[in-house]
């Protein structure tokens, strides 16, 4: 294998040096496109396959514009191509796609269904072509109804009869198609999405009509049966209605009490009841008015008026006879007697005259034509019930200025109802905000009424008995800490008093056993005996003359220090 190589690259070699340059560029060209067409390539083949969402582009800019918006509305991910062609990421999201397209009916006129579903025929015979053809359409329809939001499966089933020479011998292509609806899913009630199946399926079979298409559910209920579905829509429709008229009861009743609490306290006010009579007939007349014509318009700057007339003529046609003599009485056939009347033959020898006058004109008139449309939803009637609660005051002793009770224990109320012209005030107010028209028979009721609140009065009465149970405990406790402080203080005083007794006692004794012994000392000395005294003794006697000398020479340091050693006593 060495050997192979070696040679292999001595040759190239050889024939490199026997290459002029031009013949070495082509070869590094030649090279250089084949790894660029190889890195292209492998860059390709990494990239995502994406699915056209219709086989065809889309030159209509409207239904391109409004396809792509609702693929954004949907959170479909998608990419476009100049020539007006939708791609996205998968089969499965292709169909998803088609789906919501046929139900919101934003397929452009003019495409072809098999170039939304994709399908091709590789076969050799008709009748092959034939079958493979209708396969391919079912499975087609059968992912793209399973696709839809609400639908757990389905089942279609094609008829699609042979071309007949004649039209009238044509018969027609028909569709049955069974859905199981997903739990929680309202297909079977939602009209729309039945429209959008019977769309997806007439436009993707050719020669299918709507009214060939039978759509039922897994018990076997026609769905798309519109027809018979009239008292379903009144239903609905009544059930809307109800729904907007609470919805509208909803709101007055919020703005009459937000007008009420704000004057009186939230607790005061209840709409008793409220109930509005609605009218959901759609009325339209035609107003014809006749005006007349402005032959020059006002000019505010000179202050001149405008100039109108009632009408203009458009033709006039004039018309004036005169007559004069005694008219022709035809009498028969000469000789003969005339049948005229008596009467008639006194006046046929008389004179007549008249005059004929007539005038007439074509005239025109500014002429205004409206066509107006009422509301299809107005208010025909009010019918709005107010309660407003009274007041209650306490009652309080005006000599003391404490809560009064009755005779079990609860604080005693005196209620005060709403004046009447309070009453009038906020029914005139209340009138202002729904809107009173008493043409319609609206009616507007405002009453004061005691509320219960036999709950609020039990909770106030117990907070009032355990505030004052606990204002007595509090006296209590605080008269048992007063006497116990007072007992300790003379009890301190009278310990005091008896130290102070005894240590007199004390000192007293002290004194006199001194003053025995200053005596006896004193005898002792006059008798010149000499007495011999003790250590302890000796030094009492040394301090007490150096008290004495003390207190003759600072009587007031001496005074002040007594009161210090009797305080801390």
């Amino acid at each position: 294998m060495n050997d192979f190589f070696k040679r292999f690259l001595e040759q190239i070699k050889t024939l490199w040096g026997k290459w002029s340059w031009n013949q070495r560029l082509i070869l590094i060209g030649i090279s250089a496109l084949v790894v660029v067409g190889i890195v292209v390539m492998t860059v390709v083949s990494a990239q995502p396959s994406r699915v056209a969402l219709i086989g065809v582009p889309i030159k209509d800019p409207n239904a391109f514009s409004a396809i792509t918006a609702k693929l954004d509305e949907q959170n479909i991910e998608y990419t476009t191509t100049p020539d007006g062609k939708i791609y996205v990421a998968n089969n499965k999201t292709a169909r998803r796609a088609r789906a919501m397209l046929f139900q919101y009916d934003l397929i452009p006129h003019g495409i072809d269904p098999w170039s939304v579903f994709d399908t091709q025929s590789w076969t050799t015979t008709d009748f092959e072509r034939d079958i493979n053809k209708q396969r391919a359409l079912t499975k087609a329809l059968e992912e793209h109804i399973d696709s839809i939001d609400g639908i757990e499966s389905s089942s279609i089933q094609l008829a699609i009869p042979k071309d007949s020479l004649f039209k009238e011998d044509q018969k027609p292509v028909t569709a049955s198609v069974r859905i199981t609806p997903a739990p929680g899913s309202d297909i079977t009630t939602n009209r729309r999405k039945i429209e959008g199946i019977v769309k997806l399926i007439t436009f993707a079979v050719e020669g299918l009509k709507p009214d060939n298409v039978v759509i039922t559910d897994d018990t076997g209920v026609q769905l798309n049966d519109f027809a018979n579905s009239a008292g379903v829509d009144r239903l609905d429709l009544g059930k809307r209605e109800m729904e907007f008229k609470h919805r509208m009861e909803i709101q007055y009743t919020d703005t009459i009490l937000s007008a009420l609490q704000s004057i009186y306290t939230p607790d005061r006010v209840r709409v008793v009841k409220l109930d509005l009579t609605l009218n959901t007939d759609k009325e339209t007349s035609d107003v014809e008015t006749h005006t007349p014509i402005i032959m020059q318009p006002a000019n505010p700057d000179l202050h001149e008026p405008a100039q109108v007339v009632p009408s203009i003529t458009l033709s006039e046609s004039n018309r004036n006879v005169d007559f004069q003599g005694t008219g022709f009485n035809p009498e028969g056939p000469p000789g003969q007697e005339g049948q005229t009347p008596p009467a008639y033959k006194d006046l046929s020898n008389l004179v007549g005259k008249y005059t004929d006058k007539s005038t007439i004109q074509n005239n025109v008139v500014n002429t205004t034509k409206d066509k107006i449309e009422k509301s299809p939803v107005s208010i025909a009637k009010v019918s709005i019930g107010v309660a407003i609660d009274g007041t209650w005051h306490k009652v309080y002793n005006p000599k003391t200025g404490q809560l009064e009770t009755e005779p079990n224990g609860s604080i005693k109320r005196v209620y005060t109802p709403v004046s009447a012209s309070d009453l009038r005030k906020a029914q005139a107010l209340l009138q202002a905000a729904v809107g009173y028209d008493a043409a319609r028979g609206d009616l507007v009721t405002v009453e004061t009424l005691p509320f219960d609140r036999t709950k609020q009065f039990e909770k106030e009465d117990a907070d009032y008995r355990a505030q004052q149970n606990l204002q007595r405990t509090l006296m209590v406790v605080i008269i048992g800490l007063v006497v116990l402080l007072v007992a300790f203080v003379v009890f301190r005083l009278i310990s005091r008093e008896m130290e102070r007794r005894r240590r007199l006692r004390e000192e007293e004794l002290s004194r006199q056993h001194q003053a025995m012994r200053e005596a006896a000392l004193r005898s002792a000395e006059e008798e010149g005996v000499d007495v011999e005294m003790s250590v302890a003794e000796r030094a009492r006697l040394e301090l007490q003359e150096t008290a004495i000398n003390m207190a003759r020479e600072h009587p007031a340091d001496v005074a002040q220090l007594i009161r210090t050693w009797l305080a801390e006593e």
